[in-house]
């Protein structure tokens, strides 16, 4: 393992001995104690188990001080507290091994190439013992928790329950601690009013909100929020979804200039708010089941009230699923100004009994991962107040990016076929109320119908339905700080969606942080070898709490996950980097010198029918005979030479490329790929213990998890990727004339990438048509030249 951790706070050691009297870690008279004496003590006080002399006498009897005396045996003996005994005994109480994990007589050495945190004492005194068993609190296990979480989840604080509300949260190195009881908490739901009447039907739409808080908010304390906006939340139409996905193999059409599809639906104006007939101080329904966040009941546990709602069209609540429309971030919009107490929300549907969240202190955080994260960064972009800080994973932040590109029509990765209606048809949950359904039917067919046409999928060109669901113009009016979380090899949600609102937002009077990850579409919260879901804790501390724990200095602008070494994570002050290196192609091959050559390249992009089956059928197929098509039969490859040392590439790549097409449309796909056979880190996390991380004593629970190299080498990774359509060559709005055998000059960005292509390797990239995971596959006879003098890759990366 190698620990990185980013969520320490720097302290000072009167702050620390408060810290540690507060937790009844440190008494009175501890500071009397002689040094060797203070540590046993200590060491005996964070036994979760011992409740008698005889209990901890055994317990310290099955630890070793040195490599052959145990803590008691060593507690007679007249030797001094050493730096190596120290952290001997540190190691096996953050559960490391013996011999599997460290040498036991070289317990300096473990901590250093673990990375774990330190202090070296020449002569360890009382403060020097308070102050490295502060730190060892906040220290990493061997499971990624620090060891003071560990503690909790043992049972040491279950005192911490039992006090009274004001006296809570308890800090801790700048963070709240897990002081709450879970099976204390109070569950309750109320119904948000919204300024929009999205189902027709004349009357303001109601959306339901679940939240479950503290019962300590019931006696004076006010919380945080923690929202998730997740659509999902009150259940999904899977068949639904499948039933309208739409067929991909079928050939794209040539566009005409006055191409236009027609508007998206529009939606009631003229609708009635509820009457208000009465106030009641609290909620009267509640929930009995909430699908688990672990990273929400991790901040559950710790003092902040967890609000979800699925928003309009979901069950229980009233309105049409728009999928991403203004009307949907609204409608979350709405939660956050009743939490903030600017909106009212009812007891129930009907009663017209309002409820304020009197028990909210007005600042709320949002959390969530993809389309969920994609609503935290929309309703960001609203500005709307009492929204302090987002934590906005794997988001969407233009949708026109997710189902289309360039003017073409595109799946998410893994997902062909899926477009906006059937999203919104497997999120529109209030079918899971029959009776309700069917009051709604033919208004949500009828909007079903509108919203097919205005997505396009005639011509896939960027228009006003898409226009309406991109937040990139609207953000420089984001007020909360933001924190962002992408995997570097995502496929769904693409990197480019993070990399241009980092971009944008750097123009924007907040703080911004950004993590980038090896993983595809995942969560990183069980990660061994970070302390995220502490980082997420002093974060939400510093803007919801107001702790003064300096998360903005703490927290690297822009955190990335290294690709060629395990459990390396790197922090930069940007994504890309200080130089460019400008590559031109030629017949075979990519290279920084100078090109005389005027060589054309082309390939056809047809296959035989029993090919072509196969490859739709097994898109996987395709990817690894495009990979191995050396001959060129239906893509262009470019390799650079073996590289002769590291290289990072770090930014988005450029590709100019002047090309003709045999009839007057067509596509330019390309990959770019690190070709090297090598051991790569695993697609997806490897999980090292099932259910093992407890967020809490006796609540929550998630699989610790981690990349890990494949056991197996592989010759090729593909990094990054683009397309176009080449009647888009100007903007994706815009259609361009395209004749056959006219050759036209494309620009196109490639997907943004962070990556080191390692001694020995190559840069590859990949021309061709048809992306089988992603486009429409027509399987039309269509050849493609590539004229290499005219053209070339430009590469973001650190100066050599």
């Amino acid at each position: 393992m190698k620990n990185n951790q980013f969520a320490i706070v720097p302290t000072d050691l009167a702050t620390k001995k408060q810290e540690l009297t507060r937790l009844h870690l440190l008494q009175d008279g501890d500071q009397d104690l002689s040094a060797k004496d203070l540590w046993l003590t200590l060491l005996t006080r964070i036994n979760p188990d011992g409740h008698t002399a005889a209990a901890d006498q055994e317990w310290k009897n099955g630890l070793l001080a040195t490599p052959d005396l145990s803590i008691e045996q060593w507690a007679q003996s007249n030797s001094a507290l050493t730096t190596d005994v120290f952290y001997l005994v540190a190691l096996q109480l953050l559960h490391f091994e013996p011999a599997l994990d460290f040498a036991i007589d070289q317990p300096m050495a473990a901590m250093k190439k673990i990375n774990l945190p330190f202090e070296a004492h020449d002569q360890w005194d009382v403060g020097a013992v308070i102050s490295a068993f502060y730190l060892l609190l906040n220290t990493s296990t061997k499971n990624g928790q620090n060891l003071l979480d560990r503690l909790t989840v043992a049972g040491l604080f279950t005192w911490t329950f039992d006090l009274p509300a004001s006296q809570k949260p308890l800090f801790f190195n700048g963070k709240p601690m897990a002081c709450f009881d879970p099976e204390k908490f109070i569950r309750e739901a109320v119904y948000v009013e919204t300024d929009m009447d999205t189902d027709n039907d004349g009357h303001a739409d109601l959306v339901k909100v679940e939240i479950t808080r503290p019962q300590d908010t019931n006696h004076g304390l006010k919380v945080p929020v923690a929202f998730t906006a997740s659509p999902y939340y009150q259940g999904t139409n899977d068949q639904w979804g499948e039933k309208i996905t739409h067929h991909v193999n079928e050939t794209i059409d040539r566009k005409e200039k006055n191409d236009v599809a027609p508007s998206e639906p529009h939606f009631n104006l003229d609708f009635d708010r509820q009457t208000v007939n009465g106030h009641a101080d609290q909620a009267t329904e509640s929930f009995s089941y909430q699908p688990s966040y672990s990273l929400n009941d991790y901040l559950a546990a710790r003092g902040y009230a967890v609000v979800i709602s699925a928003g309009i069209g979901t069950k229980d609540s009233d309105g049409l699923q728009t999928c991403g429309s203004p009307e949907q971030v609204d409608s979350m919009k709405a939660v956050i100004e009743w939490l903030h107490g600017d909106r009212r929300a009812f007891t129930d549907r009907t009663s017209g009994i309002e409820v304020k969240a009197n028990w909210c202190n007005g600042n709320v955080g949002m959390t969530g991962r993809s389309y969920l994260g994609t609503l935290s960064t929309a309703v960001a972009t609203t500005g709307v107040a009492g929204l302090k800080a987002i934590v906005s994973e794997a988001a969407i932040s233009n949708w026109y990016d997710y189902y289309r590109e360039n003017g073409l029509v595109m799946a998410p990765g893994g997902f062909q076929g899926e477009d906006a209606d059937v999203l919104a048809a497997e999120t529109f949950s209030r079918t899971k109320r029959p009776a309700d359904y069917r009051r709604i039917e033919s208004t949500n067919n009828a909007y079903m119908k509108g919203l097919l046409l205005a997505q396009d999928r005639t011509t896939g060109n960027y228009n006003a339905f898409w226009a309406r669901r991109n937040y990139l113009p609207n953000v420089d009016h984001i007020k909360c700080d933001v924190m962002m979380v992408h995997g570097l090899n995502d496929w769904n949600v693409k990197p480019s969606n993070v990399k241009h609102l980092f971009d944008a937002l750097q123009e924007v009077d907040v703080t911004k942080k950004l993590i980038l990850h090896q993983g595809q579409h995942i969560y990183i919260n069980a990660f061994q070898s970070l302390d995220f879901s502490a980082m997420v804790n002093l974060w939400f501390a510093n803007k919801l709490w107001g702790v003064a724990n300096q998360a903005d200095e703490l927290l690297p602008d822009v955190l990335v996950q290294d690709n060629a070494h395990e459990q390396t994570w790197t922090p930069y002050h940007n994504w890309s980097g200080n130089h460019e290196t400008t590559l031109n192609l030629t017949n075979n091959s990519l290279t920084a010198a100078d090109v005389h050559d005027h060589a054309q390249v082309d390939y056809q992009d047809q296959q035989d029918d029993a090919v072509y089956k196969e490859w739709c059928k097994h898109p996987a197929k395709w990817s690894h005979a495009l990979l191995n098509d050396n001959d060129g039969h239906f893509s262009a490859h470019f390799l650079t030479a073996p590289l002769k040392s590291d290289w990072l590439l770090r930014g988005m790549p450029m590709l100019n490329v002047r090309m003709a097409a045999s009839v007057d449309h067509g596509i330019l796909s390309a990959w770019l790929v690190d070709r090297g056979t090598d051991k790569r880190l695993t697609t997806s996390p490897v999980v090292l213990g099932k259910g093992t991380l407890q967020e809490a004593y006796h609540y929550g629970n998630d699989d610790l998890r981690e990349f890990q190299f494949q056991k197996e080498a592989t010759p090729a990774k593909t990094i990054s990727y683009g397309h176009i359509n080449l009647q888009n060559r100007h903007d994706a709005s815009t259609v361009d004339d395209l004749k056959p055998g006219e050759f036209v000059d494309v620009e196109l960005p490639l997907q943004p990438i962070f990556h080191t292509l390692k001694k020995g390797h190559q840069l590859e990239l990949i021309l061709f048509g048809t992306d089988y995971g992603m486009t429409l596959r027509g399987n039309e006879a269509i050849r493609y030249q590539i004229d290499t003098y005219n053209s070339s890759l430009i590469i973001p990366d650190d100066q050599q």
